[in-house]
């Protein structure tokens, strides 16, 4: 039996407009479609069909919005099954990219499925089919009908890993009644930080734990053994570096790098791997631009001895990257989005630097350079950077901090487990 909450006006009104959902999501799933952005394989999901069987026994969902959030909770999985493996995990994601990634990063027991549109029929039959007994919702997204259809069902709800900037309050602020609902409906709440702590309670939240970023703990990314093997052939006798989730402003810093370099010493080779491979097209262009001659993964070349840059517009294989590269410049920090997850490098000795904004992983890049395990660039500053000598020691202390940080995830586990339903 689920716990009496509150559910108000604006709630109210959400859960009454949501079967129109089920009436726009044809038309909408068959346009992203068209475009690309969903799986034509599994886009049934979508409507709350499931594509693999439920397990037998107690299975625990986890629900994330996007890549680097999806990976992160990888850690957390791990941790549960040291304490019980007896348990079975579900994974659910909602952007495309994430299930490509997270596919080839599958802890065991574990399965991955596509959320459903937030409309009553097809949460239902989502429900129907998987049967949890316990939903995790990480980081920032809330997806009001699951919340409360799984509430209903008497679910246990936890919230763990949330994130949230000044901004995303002030968006959110506008529609407190309805996050002062759904926040009602969940038993355990834990935050990044106490900011994000603090605007969980300014909606609504009771107690909120503060217990840090999950992505610190997650396990390494992994790499295809043959794979792997090829990669380290081509680029054997390089000086490889990669510039990591890059947008335009990251890559006109990496490509003058780059260039000064590779004229200088051919040997250097960057991995230049944007955020979207989508761009890939774009990015070549400027490459060519630069004059910067290079290969394109996504068309199964390799470089050359001449080739400036390796081009890896593909998803799901940043684990190859970071085990050649000797330095990793982490995008989104000369671009005006906050940065983006710097601790997957950190699990291969990679020295990590960035540009100065990290607004989204304040927190995370504060713990690195507090302990000389990352670089913050000036612009122009990245080719006198990659050639410091104090690289290979930056590194170092970073994996140290990720080792540490897998160790810590005990106690939230725990905790989550004591929710499961019996």
């Amino acid at each position: 039996m689920a716990d009496r909450v509150p559910t108000g006006p604006a709630l109210l009104a959400y859960l009454a407009a949501s079967p129109l959902i089920a009436v726009a999501g044809p038309l909408v799933l068959r346009r992203r479609l068209a475009r690309g952005k969903e799986d034509p394989d599994r886009v049934a999901e979508k409507r709350g069909y499931a594509s693999a069987p439920r397990p037998d026994g107690r299975l625990i969902w986890l629900h994330a919005v996007g890549l680097g959030e999806v990976l992160a909770l990888r850690g957390l999985i791990g941790a549960m099954a040291r304490l019980d493996p007896s348990l079975h995990f579900l994974i659910t994601s909602s952007a495309r990219s994430s299930a490509q990634v997270i596919g080839a990063n599958l802890p065991p027991h574990t399965r991955h499925q596509y959320l459903p549109l937030d409309a009553p029929r097809y949460v239902a039959r989502f429900l129907d089919h998987w049967h949890p007994d316990l939903s995790v919702w990480a980081e920032q997204e809330l997806w009001p009908g699951a919340v409360v259809a799984a509430h209903a069902r008497g679910v246990p709800l936890a919230l763990v890993n949330a994130r949230m900037t000044d901004a995303g309050f002030a968006r959110r602020a506008k529609a407190r009644g309805l996050y002062h609902d759904l926040l009602a409906r969940f038993r355990l709440i834990t935050a990044q930080d106490s900011r994000s702590a603090g605007h969980l309670r300014a909606l609504g939240a009771g107690q909120v734990q503060v217990t840090g970023s999950l992505k610190s703990a997650a396990p390494p990314l992994a790499a295809d053994p043959a794979a792997l093997a090829q990669v380290q052939a081509a680029v054997q006798g390089r000086r490889v570096w990669v510039a990591a989730s890059t947008h335009p402003g990251d890559e006109a810093q990496a490509m003058a790098a780059q260039a000064a370099l590779w004229r200088a010493d051919p040997r250097w080779l960057m991995v230049l791997a944007p955020r979207d491979a989508g761009r890939a097209g774009a990015v070549a262009s400027a490459l060519t631009e630069a004059r910067l001659p290079f290969a394109r993964r996504s068309l199964g070349r390799e470089p050359s001895a001449s080739d400036a840059v390796w081009l890896a517009d593909t998803y799901g294989e940043m684990g190859l990257w970071y085990r050649v590269a000797e330095t990793a410049l982490i995008g989104g920090g000369f671009d005006k989005v906050g940065g983006h997850n710097p601790w997957e490098a950190a699990h291969f000795n990679t020295a990590i630097l960035h540009g100065p904004d990290t607004t989204n992983f304040a927190r995370d890049y504060s713990q690195l350079q507090a302990e000389a395990a990352a670089l913050q660039l000036a612009p122009a500053g990245l080719a006198a950077a990659l050639q410091d000598p104090v690289l290979p020691g930056m590194g170092e202390r970073a994996a140290r901090i990720v080792h540490n940080a897998a160790k810590g995830l005990d106690p939230l586990a725990a905790d989550l487990l004591s929710l499961v339903r019996p």
